[in-house]
């Protein structure tokens, strides 16, 4: 008797021994497998509404149940990827049960891609919140002390809290300043959620420079 009719002969009409184990092992597998998700949805677009199929389930089921089977013979090979059934050889009363462990493993994909999205519109309310409060009316609101308006000319940018870079020859004007500093704040805010500071500093040349920096994630980077 092979090892699929032997099998079936085992689990026929019964609720398969290795469901929890399986279903377990899945769930923990999509779990770690966020970020190889995420990527694969930035891939094909983010942002245009609940995916219409599936990216890491089908991938996460055939890796432990290659797994499962690695551990016990009696299980049936991996066969051909037409449907569940047909890629696990099963029988209707295991094929509900994969069924059910793939909806599972749909609404955790759901839930991971549906955090990320929710994630990316914090940020975006963040930097706009961020960049409004910097930027208004043609103004630039001093980033240090967020009180005086910046004095941006050809030849200097000031406030009189005490920031003053020399911008000689560096054909700064309002508006280049202010692309600077909505760029510095997205970078920063791609990989960490929490507010920069702004401060005075060193260039590596010793010149006095406009600076962004984060506590948290250690960001430092030059704005001017």
């Amino acid at each position: 008797m092979d090892s699929l009719h032997r099998h079936k002969s085992l689990y026929k009409g019964t609720t398969p021994p290795w469901k929890e184990t399986y279903r377990k092992r899945c769930m923990e597998r999509m779990k770690n497998s966020r970020s190889r998700l995420l990527e694969k949805y930035r891939q094909v677009g983010e942002g245009h509404g609940a995916p219409t199929r599936s990216f890491l389930v089908q991938e996460v089921m055939e890796e432990e149940w290659t797994a499962l089977h690695a551990a016990d013979r009696n299980l049936p090979p991996l066969w051909a990827r037409n449907s569940v059934a047909d890629l696990f050889g099963v029988m209707d009363d295991e094929h509900s049960v994969l069924e059910e462990i793939q909806r599972e493993l749909l609404a955790q994909e759901l839930s991971i891609i549906d955090e990320y999205e929710k994630s990316v519109r914090y940020e975006e309310q963040c930097l706009n919140a961020m960049v409004d409060v910097m930027v208004q009316d043609d103004r630039i609101i001093c980033p240090i002390c967020h009180a005086n308006n910046l004095t941006v000319n050809s030849h200097l940018t000031s406030c009189s809290c005490g920031l003053y870079i020399n911008t000689m020859g560096r054909n700064v004007t309002p508006d280049i300043l202010r692309k600077l500093l909505e760029k510095t704040v997205t970078e920063h805010m791609e990989e960490c959620l929490y507010n920069p500071v702004f401060s005075m500093g060193l260039s590596t040349d010793g010149s006095p420079s406009l600076m962004i920096s984060c506590r948290v994630c250690d960001y430092l980077s030059v704005v001017l």
